[in-house]
């Protein structure tokens, strides 16, 4: 019995010893990938500096345009300038091919051309296509009514914390009952481009939860939310563009990854519809469906 307490006591001093050296090894590692992480950062702070006098430089430096005594205004006093004055019907000289090939402004054979040098902070704010692009808003739908042209589709008036409303046409394929939606909450895109739907500008888009063709609901705020409030996204912070590009058509790209998961939470990529301090965007009764 002394013998296998020994051992037992030997192998659990050695699994110890094994343990504290992983440990100690993972302190080390992580003190080294922050060590680097921190490293990064700096390097990536003075390329953009670097970048951004590159920048200011070319944007300042312009060639002097350098007036030759060739093509000065001769003096009519001397008789050098009146031997050299034109007459005003003679056309300018031509210039030879070889003066002209040295001209400053034009790229000698085997020269490349400069390439235009372009602030890496606009390049990324341009280049980012994620839901931080969108501004997203919650909004009052004050009086709600059927297009005059289009029986699929109605006319909203809605409030989203400006000055004055906003008019919004949407197709609300599943909702028969419009009066229900006077004085309801939803969640409207504010940054897209106006346009006419079959004669009415719209200068908004009405987020809807779509299960099918038939089967829509609004999507809905959190309780407390008031218009005017912005829906946010945790993992993609960021200012949304003042109007979206339809050349870029973010709103296309970004439509996929717009989902309702399976507890009804409404989320880009995994990241819910937040409004800070409110709660979540919710559908009210769908789930696993899409947003649009």
């Amino acid at each position: 019995q002394i013998m296998e307490y020994f051992k037992t006591h030997a192998l659990l001093s050695r699994e110890k010893a094994l343990l504290q050296a992983s440990v100690r090894e993972q302190k080390k590692l992580l003190v080294e990938n922050a060590k680097l992480k921190k490293d990064i950062d700096q390097l990536r702070g003075q390329l953009q500096d670097k970048q951004k006098r590159r920048t200011a430089l070319f944007s300042q430096a312009a060639p002097p345009q350098s007036v030759s005594p060739a093509h000065s205004n001769p003096d009519p006093a001397s008789p050098a300038g009146a031997t050299a004055a034109v007459p005003p019907n003679c056309p300018p000289p031509s210039v030879s091919s070889g003066e002209s090939r040295d001209r400053p402004g034009r790229r000698r054979r085997g020269e490349r051309k400069a390439r235009p040098v372009s602030d890496p902070l606009s390049l990324g704010a341009e280049s980012r296509i994620d839901a931080s692009r969108l501004d997203l808003r919650v909004g009052r739908i004050l009086s709600v009514r059927r297009h005059p042209l289009a029986e699929a589709m109605s006319v909203q008036e809605v409030d989203v914390g400006e000055n004055a409303p906003r008019t919004v046409v949407s197709k609300l394929g599943g909702l028969q009952d419009l009066d229900q939606l006077q004085g309801s909450l939803g969640v409207f895109l504010c940054n897209v481009k106006a346009s006419k739907m079959r004669g009415v500008a719209s200068h908004g888009r009405l987020l809807c939860c779509c299960a099918s063709d038939v089967i829509t609901e609004l999507l809905a705020p959190p309780s407390g939310s008031a218009p005017g409030d912005r829906i946010t996204f945790l993992s993609y912070p960021g200012e949304p563009d003042d109007e979206l590009s339809s050349k870029q058509r973010i709103w296309e790209l970004l439509l996929p990854d717009l989902q309702v998961d399976s507890k009804g939470v409404a989320n880009y990529k995994g990241c819910g519809f937040e409004v800070k301090g409110k709660g979540l965007c919710r559908a009210p009764s769908l789930t696993n469906c899409t947003i649009r």
